[in-house]
């Protein structure tokens, strides 16, 4: 059984919504974001991402963290966010280019991610996870959303069509064309029972916002002696969405060097379990295919090895493969989340970014993947397993700024 319920959320003004919604805070590299907040001073990012206004300054995590609730303070006290006086749902719709994905904003229980009901599927870094958990102590607030997903049910597909035929809250484009949608239900109970029927949850994007979560939980039940379970802090901010609405995109891959190899002489490795088409593809039509790029031209790989057994679902991934077969035993990379040789690519990004950074020396090859699936997200966090790091890319994201848990 899935736990959700209802918030009295902090969100912008109705006005202001277009203006304060921002990229979530790890998607944006920092000159970026000082070019978003140069253009926008209403932007969510001076919340999220404070180190930004020092102006390339290298300033401690002290000021940064004391930095950014100071820009959540003004965003409250200016009338720049408006506090709703009773808990809440939102439903919340993301439309664009034919893509639609309409889910709920409200709050899972901490607990049910401990145990379990709550499912993930990545491994965190603990040095992303101290960066927020100590970005949501110093603001007492969860400033992001938590993408989550659910087999979608009859009952909750009614509820969520009957909401949006009210007026919304917020109606308003963003960069990219994606139109952003929300509207508020104050009739909660129909949504919390119907969601009780939904027997787990799992995390889609997000893991290191939620196990923040569950540390800063840790730290403020710790240093609360009245401690009841019922406090903000024991429940986190997530949009919740039907399995079915979310669109997978690939995570690509680029690689500084060959590991010593010469362009001839990695080939001929990869052919040891690859057979390579020069057909200047470069993205691939079906799993078991990678595309790469090297030496100017695109060919695509495919998977030339017949398993023994049947794979798992972890090693049935094409992200698995990759790192199986080429990046660990040729190209030495055996653990891709602290290698500095390799860097991951969003495939929103397309292939031009990563002909781009081969063309002019940033890497000496890249991979453009096929997607991952919803069906192998659920079928490795049914298992209790955790994926290889970067296997999903969703699109488009949920913006960080429209909804604000305090704890």
């Amino acid at each position: 059984m899935s736990i959700i319920r209802p918030l009295r959320a902090v969100r912008p003004a109705p006005e202001k919504a277009e203006q304060v919604s921002c990229v979530p805070y790890d998607v944006a590299h920092e000159a970026e974001v000082r070019e978003f907040i140069e253009h926008n001073p209403q932007s969510f990012l001076r919340v999220t991402r404070a180190e930004a206004e020092f102006n390339g300054d290298t300033p401690s995590s002290t000021h940064v963290l004391e930095r950014a609730k100071e820009n959540l303070r003004e965003f409250v006290d200016g009338a720049i966010f408006i506090t709703d006086n009773e808990p809440a749902f939102y439903v919340y719709r993301l439309s664009a280019a034919g893509h639609v994905q309409t889910g709920i904003v409200g709050c899972l229980s901490i607990d049910d991610y401990e145990a379990g009901i709550v499912k993930k599927h990545e491994r965190t870094r603990p040095d992303k996870v101290e960066d927020r958990t100590n970005h949501m102590l110093a603001v007492r607030a969860q400033t992001g959303l938590i993408l989550i997903a659910f087999r979608g049910t009859e009952t909750l597909a009614e509820l969520l069509n009957a909401a949006t035929r009210t007026k919304p809250l917020y109606d308003f484009p963003c960069a990219g064309g994606v139109r952003q949608t929300v509207w508020k239900v104050t009739a909660t109970d129909a949504l919390t029972d119907a969601f009780k029927a939904v027997p787990a949850l799992y995390v889609a994007d997000g893991h290191h916002r939620l196990e923040s979560a569950s540390l800063a939980r840790r730290a403020l039940r710790d240093a609360n002696p009245s401690h009841t379970g019922t406090e903000e802090y024991n429940f986190v901010l997530a949009g919740v969405f039907p399995a079915e609405d979310l669109k997978i995109l690939a995570y690509n891959r680029v690689v500084h060097d060959l590991n010593g190899l010469s362009s001839d002489e990695f080939l001929e490795r990869v052919k040891e379990s690859f057979v390579i088409l020069s057909d200047g593809e470069s993205v691939p039509q079906n799993h078991g295919e990678i595309c790469m790029y090297l030496d100017g031209a695109w060919s695509t790989l495919r998977f030339a090895i017949n398993f023994v057994r049947a794979p798992d679902p972890i090693e049935g991934l094409d992200v698995s493969i990759l790192q199986d077969y080429i990046l660990s035993p040729i190209l030495g990379i055996s653990d891709p989340t602290t290698d500095e040789r390799i860097e991951f690519v969003g495939g929103i990004r397309g292939t031009d970014e990563l002909e781009r950074r081969v063309d002019e020396g940033a890497a000496t090859v890249a991979f453009s993947m096929f997607p991952t699936t919803m069906e192998d997200l659920f079928a490795v966090s049914d298992m209790g397993e955790i994926m290889p790091p970067k296997s999903t890319w969703f699109e488009p994201k949920l913006k960080d700024g429209l909804f604000v848990h305090l704890i």
